[in-house]
């Protein structure tokens, strides 16, 4: 099971369950679909503040033929629902440019999927820390190297 971000398609997938219950089962599902993160990543530098559960995040930044970076992303959480929530921001910004990431809106995601009006308030802050985690660690691959 794969959650793949296509913004034509507006995520069939998720949007085609109706019963929150349903939505709820697929997100902890694609949780289980993360790449275990390696215990040396689970550090303090790696931990995304504003999460109610402990979140990790580490990205891998190379570049393309052109110099660009593209960031990938590896993650974990003490949650289950969290854990999904995480496969769905890596199938938007994994493995992509950073400019696309600052340019793709992934909270507009997160509503248009109905999950924001069906999570507590502590998730949802937590899922805007990842994104704003995601986000910084974009703009700071376009940092000039040596600036």
């Amino acid at each position: 099971m794969t959650f793949r971000y296509d913004d034509r398609r507006n995520n069939r997938e998720l949007c085609l369950l109706d019963d929150w219950d349903d939505r709820y089962r697929y997100v902890i599902e694609l949780g289980r679909t993360l790449e275990p993160l390696p215990e040396a990543a689970r550090m303090e530098a790696n931990k995304v503040q504003g999460c109610a559960s402990q979140v990790w995040l580490s990205t891998d930044i190379s570049r393309d033929g052109r110099g660009e970076p593209i960031l990938r992303f590896t993650g974990d959480s003490d949650a289950h629902i969290v854990r999904g929530l995480i496969a769905i921001l890596f199938a938007v910004y994994s493995g992509k440019p950073a400019r696309y990431i600052l340019d793709v809106d992934a909270l507009a995601l997160f509503n248009r999927l109905g999950l924001r009006e069906h999570l507590t308030p502590q998730r949802s802050n937590g899922f805007k820390s990842m994104v704003s985690r995601i986000r910084d660690e974009a703009r700071r691959a376009l940092v000039p190297v040596g600036v």
